[in-house]
């Protein structure tokens, strides 16, 4: 096994000849015509277009962890959380989106929304990688029609649209941990394999840390499977990332590996993290889980229990995504977007066998009906993961109330810190507060100095106690409202 395999080109074969099995892979896929070269970016770009047209956030992660700070860093103003005070982060993902955000600065860019379109330039080429790696992953098993199909079910599943475009963690973790199954998966070139799967899982833990529970599961499999030569370059590859990250913590945090010492301490030994934020039953998980898993990949597992009668073993990344499921049962922090990396794992697991099915059918209206289904199946996921509200309508009314330059302070209402969009989302330095109630301080203070002359109210709670202030009523942008005062 661990010897590379040649590789001939496969010879002209009717429809109805049978594919490989889906966890046996075939040789290298070749290119199924021009689809992939052609569509396979268009699909890709869609959740960064969804991203940057509807704005908003699944969590403040994705702008206190990664957009704040990069923000933080070209303009020398900005919110920095208690991790990035503590060093329990990491400047890799801040430090990139630094880079595009001072391109979008020399461009001369300053709308919030357009430098966020510059952000999502390399957050795009990843997730255009990372379906890539599933079309020859499933190719190599279904031909590459069916890697084609692979590539609409993992690119249209209802989650990926949601998340592909954020700058969470979680999202550019599971982008990296993608391209790593497909590299470990291949039979030739075993050596620039490994390399190349082993810094895709380093770089899936240097986004997310939680996420070297993958790289331990993916080491298993490997030596279960007794692909040694593949499982030392990947050790190698991964040992590079990871050396690179060392010299990255030293050279912000005066310590090499600090910040994924310091998560380690906080996450994972001392309990903080369930002290802080709450913990939660393995039960938590149960409806996000089936909400997000699509019909299809149900299916998949129907068709993998209608053939335990043959020799088969688990494929990669499913068994990566039981592993990582299975620890985060065991964790007492939990969050849905936590079972996103493992979430799309498993469907590019599932797309194989489905894929298969399908291109088996002999008639061409079969095999178009049920391919149509399982994506749109896939895609009303989206409706039910995540549940959280993204308060879309609330970030483009703050970037709606900075446009003209005549803003010089926005009230918030409704909302907290975290909630917000810091000043990424401002595009400026100007004082800036939140409130919950009119009598909360920040409301008052905001009442009383006239430097505060925006604000943005949730479901027009306080709208009365605004006009009577001076404010009036500027714009209605979904649930929210936005108030000028002269």
């Amino acid at each position: 096994m661990s010897a590379p395999a040649p590789h001939f080109p496969a010879p002209a074969v009717p429809e109805s000849t049978p594919e490989p099995a889906p966890d046996l892979p075939g040789p290298a896929p070749r290119n199924g015509g021009r689809w992939p070269v052609l569509l396979l970016p268009v699909v890709a770009l869609i959740p960064a277009v969804i991203a940057v047209l509807q704005l908003g956030r699944i969590h403040p992660d994705e702008v206190y962890q990664a957009l704040e700070p990069a923000f933080w860093r070209v303009h020398g103003y900005g919110v920095l959380a208690w991790e990035w005070k503590d060093g329990i982060r990491n400047w890799a993902v801040p430090g990139v989106l630094a880079g595009f955000l001072k391109l979008a600065e020399l461009l001369g860019i300053t709308r919030p929304q357009g430098y966020r379109a510059v952000v999502a330039i390399p957050q795009a080429a990843l997730h255009a990688w990372s379906l890539w790696a599933a079309y020859r992953f499933v190719a190599r098993r279904a031909g590459p029609q069916g890697g084609e199909l692979a590539a609409l079910l993992v690119g249209l599943y209802g989650p990926v649209l949601v998340f592909a475009g954020r700058t969470l963690g979680e999202s550019f973790s599971a982008s990296f941990l993608v391209v790593a199954m497909e590299a470990l998966d291949r039979r030739e070139r075993t050596a620039r394999a490994g390399l190349l799967g082993g810094a895709a899982l380093g770089m899936a833990v240097v986004t997310r840390y939680p996420s070297a529970i993958f790289v331990v599961a993916a080491l298993v499999w490997l030596a279960a499977a007794k692909r040694w030569r593949v499982l030392a370059f990947t050790c190698l590859g991964g040992a590079v990332v990871a050396a690179g990250l060392g010299v990255l913590d030293f050279a912000t945090w005066g310590t090499p590996f600090h910040s994924f010492l310091a998560y380690a301490r906080f996450n994972v030994f001392s309990g903080e993290a369930a002290a802080r934020f709450g913990s939660d039953p393995p039960v938590y998980y149960v409806r996000p889980f089936f909400s997000a898993v699509p019909l299809w990949a149900w299916g998949a597992a129907l068709l993998g229990l209608a053939s335990l009668g043959q020799r088969r073993a688990v494929s990669l990344p499913l068994w990566c995504a039981a592993v990582y499921t299975g620890v985060l049962l065991t964790t007492a922090h939990k969050e849905e977007r936590f079972l996103y990396p493992g979430l799309v794992l498993a469907v590019l697991a599932a797309a194989a066998p489905v894929a298969v099915f399908i291109r088996a059918r002999a008639q061409a209206a079969a095999r178009w009906g049920l391919a149509a289904l399982a994506v749109g199946t896939g895609l009303g996921a989206a409706a039910f993961f995540p549940s959280t509200d993204l308060r879309a309508d609330q970030f483009r009314a703050i970037v709606a109330a900075t446009e003209g330059g005549d803003a010089h302070g926005l009230l918030i209402v409704n909302e907290g810190l975290w909630g917000a969009g810091g000043f990424f989302y401002l595009g400026q330095q100007m004082p800036w507060l939140t409130c919950d109630w009119p009598h909360d301080g920040a409301f008052q203070h905001a009442m009383r100095d006239r430097t505060f002359n925006r604000a943005v109210t949730f479901e027009d709670r306080a709208l009365p106690e605004l006009q009577a202030a001076g404010f009036r009523v500027a714009r209605r942008i979904g649930r929210e409202t936005l108030l000028i005062r002269d």
